[in-house]
């Protein structure tokens, strides 16, 4: 695992516990919605920068 530097290791009862909390606060039945806005989220966010990778490419072929 790694260490953060303000918390330490987390191991398995630490991150049993946060997922215990995040069911309480959140509930059961909005865990899959939020994992999906998550997941749709980061998919747009790597979309975006290959695409801005793509075109600083292309800039780099038209200049001498």
């Amino acid at each position: 695992m790694e260490t953060l530097a303000f918390i330490g290791t987390l191991g398995l009862p630490e991150i049993l516990i946060i997922l215990l909390i995040i069911v309480v606060l959140f509930g059961a039945k909005k865990i899959p919605e939020l994992m999906r806005g998550l997941g749709t989220g980061i998919k747009e966010f790597k979309k975006a920068s290959t695409l801005d990778e793509d075109e600083h490419k292309d800039n780099k072929k038209i200049e001498p």
